[in-house]
């Protein structure tokens, strides 16, 4: 009797040995393994975005919480999984590791470098899947992030904690103008009192050729020393691809909740999008509009709404957002396009045909917009690029009119003049933004009628020897247009003086 007794308390000491080692690891078995989806049941205590590992120590993330089963994306190229493998989970929810270690670095998205450095040491985990800050720990956007780009800067202004859309068919400058943005912080963080942008660059999709394009013109500029690039390239799997953007925003909140201000380039979220569908689909989630799943919008969002300006109380940091969208043959009208329309603060519309005819950078007035707008300027560029867009306004208008052949009034051929010009003054190489004072002056050179008397295929020369000149001879009236109020009446005058006396030189 003692005997089965004592057997009976053995049964139920490893019965609760059992148990209590099971509810730690919850251990379930793989179903199957279907393009890098793994179904495994078993696995009682998973959490959604939840870290699971195989025992050939492939990682994966649950993504799918059904009734008997769990669906896990892999995070790594783990062919050899098979039916009956066993998985457990790790009790941590999917994070990458952030810290000042990551400047001038290239990673994927799960932190691991791509650039064949030494392996980043432990930094702050940072949560990819968070709640974005609410109404109360945020204020309106009002100090400007300088692009270096005159068309942006002038009529399309982008505030620090903005979300602008950067939008347009393929190989037509989208990136080039987000990448001009980066190269731009350089300048931005000499002037005086001006603090520096820390930039992340999110390549998704993208062929590896090109994103080393980008890297190498970022080491050129010395713009690496301030950029974080991560990378999930058209070659790495459709997971990595799906979370890379949330991977470039943890690593933003990581500086942001240092009071630092950060800009954030997704490049592009159509590829991301992609990569979601093709994930959906083998988890057979139901499709909706063009093979999208539903929750898309939702995707995007939660991303989007990360971007912010961080009142004093909280640190007083930002996140800036520069998604990139693809359209095809200039539809603004599909399904992703239109949803990150309808999420961020306004949109700058690469167009096609003006890109072939030599406006570059390409960008369409009249479908670009910003939603925060002259808040995110500085009085000196308020005070003039009010007029220019009135100007270029008024000669779109003119300049339909004016194909039907009719006689014009002399007012109105000047109009049509001063419009050719204010045109041709926006146009600007790629990789060389300018900094505000002579973004300032160019647009002022055109607004003030200084260019009337020059043609018009000679204005960019004369652009460019005029900024070199007012270098050279007048740097107090480059340094006093850096300050960024608006100029007085004075220094004007001055400014009036230095082109009679540049144009007795120009030939």
């Amino acid at each position: 009797m003692q005997n089965s007794e004592n057997i009976i308390k053995q049964l139920e000491k490893r019965l609760a040995n059992f148990t209590s080692d099971a509810s730690l690891k919850n251990v379930g078995v793989v179903q199957k393994n279907t393009d890098g989806v793994i179904v495994a049941s078993g696995l009682s205590k998973a959490m959604m975005g939840e870290l699971v590992a195989f025992e050939n120590n492939a990682k994966g993330v649950i993504l799918n919480l059904d009734e008997d089963s769990v669906s896990i994306i892999l995070l790594d190229q783990a062919t050899d999984i098979k039916e009956g493998d066993s998985v457990k989970t790790t009790g941590v929810l999917l994070s990458i590791e952030a810290s000042e270690e990551l400047l001038g670095r290239v990673v994927n998205p799960l932190g691991l470098p791509l650039d064949g450095k030494p392996k980043i040491k432990k930094g702050k985990a940072m949560p990819l899947e968070r709640i974005a800050a609410g109404v109360v720990q945020r204020e309106p956007v009002s100090t400007p992030l300088k692009t270096g780009i005159k068309a942006i800067d002038a009529m399309i202004p982008i505030g620090r904690g903005q979300r602008e859309l950067i939008i347009g068919d393929r190989g037509i400058g989208k990136t080039a103008v987000a990448i001009d943005t980066i190269i731009n912080q350089k300048q931005v963080a000499k002037q005086k009192g001006q603090k520096g942008v820390i930039c992340v660059y999110v390549a998704i999709g993208q062929k590896q050729s090109t994103v080393a394009q980008v890297i190498e013109k970022l080491k050129e500029t010395g713009a690496l020393e301030y950029t974080i690039v991560v990378v999930a390239s058209a070659s790495h799997p459709a997971s990595l691809q799906y979370l890379a953007p949330y991977a470039g925003v943890s690593i933003a909140e990581y500086f942001m909740e240092k009071g630092q201000d950060v800009l954030v380039v997704y490049d592009d979220l159509t590829k991301h999008a992609w990569a979601y569908r093709q994930i959906s689909l083998i988890l057979r989630r139901p499709a909706g509009r063009e093979a999208y799943p539903g929750d898309i919008f939702y995707l995007h969002s939660k991303l989007l709404e990360r971007a912010v300006k961080m009142n004093k109380e909280n640190g007083g940091g930002s996140i800036t957002a520069l998604p990139i969208i693809e359209t095809q043959a200039n539809d603004l009208s599909a399904y992703i396009p239109t949803n990150v329309i309808s999420i961020t603060d306004g949109q700058i519309f690469f167009q096609t045909d003006l890109f072939y005819s030599g406006n570059r950078p390409a960008i369409d007035a009249s479908n670009s917009v910003s939603r925060v707008g002259g808040a995110a300027q500085t009085p000196a560029i308020k005070s003039i690029a009010g007029k220019m867009r009135l100007e270029l306004a008024q000669f779109s208008n003119l300049a339909a009119f004016a194909q039907f052949g009719s006689e014009l009034d002399e007012a109105t051929a000047n109009q049509l003049e001063r419009g050719k010009r204010t045109i041709e003054i926006l146009k600007q190489s790629q990789y060389s933004p300018l900094s505000e004072a002579l973004e300032y002056l160019s647009i002022w050179l055109v607004t003030s009628g200084s260019l009337d008397n020059i043609a018009v295929e000679k204005v960019l020369e004369f652009e460019g020897k005029y900024h070199d000149f007012m270098n050279r001879k007048y740097p107090k009236i480059i340094d006093e247009l850096s300050e960024g109020k608006k100029a007085s009446e004075e220094l004007i005058k001055k400014m009036e003086k230095t082109v009679t006396e540049f144009k007795k030189t120009f030939s």
